[in-house]
């Protein structure tokens, strides 16, 4: 399958089932891939991409992303690897550290160093899935396995800041952002990810620029419905710091700039998100996969930020 250029956020994850609807309308529509987060505030994408894998024929699907830390990696790579059977070529596998007040806060688990650990779980994930085995002994893992097939399921990681995507360039299939203003993506993020890729000998990978999709002309109505989410994010360390390298450093009680908000979150009526995200492919970018913020009317908006993908799609396939 052709890895596609642009794809959403499924925007109903409720419970499974309306995930599954959302992601059968995508499909109709002819949005070519969709994503869905992982975490206690939606069902397990990892189970039900499996209705999805079944009840579509050429969507794609990923996960943006899988928290490392709870999930084993031979756990993961079972389940990837069932999806990539019921679907072949059409999953991709994102993962990530997630954060302290969830994997710590919330579950009680120990991170240590998480870029470290997360380069052993893709490791690992990847002789699982790729080779059919792993034999691995690190800090974090000590793993001697076998699998009973392969799969060449492309794996991406999050990524924030410089580190993670010099991780990203070294070990990864891409680097899935979120939150990353574009001309950072340009000037920071790819600049690391390609000193990754060419430490590792390696050509650079993809570059997935998650971004927030406000569907209005009205900025003050842009700026209403993106600052809670946005300030959200920013009172976590690792974003906050991701704003200050990009220019945009937080204020008090993590409140956010109109200027970050500007920059960060891609708005208008549906031709002028077109173009913007058009546009947004040109800037080191390789695919785009956008989160919708609902405004008064949700379903409206679904279907106006669909028809955008689906030419989009078509204009850069």
């Amino acid at each position: 399958m052709e890895l596609p250029t642009v794809g959403m956020d499924l925007v109903d994850k409720r419970n499974a089932r309306s995930a599954l609807e959302a992601a059968k309308r995508a499909a109709a529509r002819g949005v070519p891939m969709v994503w869905s987060t992982t975490g206690p505030s939606a069902p397990d994408p990892m189970s039900f991409f499996g209705a999805v894998a079944v009840e579509t024929d050429r969507l794609g699907f990923g996960t943006a992303i899988v928290p490392t830390y709870p999930r084993h990696p031979t756990v993961i790579a079972t389940q990837a690897l069932a999806l990539d059977q019921l679907a072949p070529g059409r999953f991709r596998l994102g993962l990530g550290p997630s954060h302290q007040p969830t994997i710590t806060g919330a579950l009680g688990l120990p991170m240590g160093r998480p870029l470290d650990h997360l380069r052993e779980y893709v490791t690992i994930t990847r002789d699982l899935l790729w080779n059919g085995q792993s034999d691995f002994e690190g800090q974090y893992y000590q793993v001697h396995s076998r699998m009973i097939g392969t799969a060449q399921v492309p794996i991406y990681i999050s990524a924030l800041r410089s580190r993670a995507f010099r991780l990203a360039g070294e070990v990864a299939d891409g680097a899935i952002s979120w939150m990353c203003p574009l001309g950072y993506i340009r000037d920071v993020a790819c600049a690391a990810m390609r000193q990754g890729a060419a430490l590792a000998g390696r050509p650079m990978p993809r570059m997935v620029a998650h971004i927030p999709v406000v569907m209005t002309g009205d900025r003050a109505r842009m700026i209403e419905l993106a600052r809670p989410r946005v300030s959200g994010y920013a009172r976590l360390p690792f974003y906050a710091a991701m704003f200050a390298d990009a220019g945009y450093p937080v204020g008090d009680e993590a409140r956010v700039s109109d200027e970050l908000l500007d920059r960060l979150v891609v708005w208008g009526d549906e031709s002028e998100v077109r173009r913007r995200l058009s546009d947004a492919l040109g800037q080191g970018v390789d695919e785009l996969l956008l989160t919708l913020l609902l405004g008064d009317a949700p379903e409206k908006d679904e279907q106006a930020l669909s028809r955008v993908l689906a030419d989009l799609s078509g204009a850069h396939s």
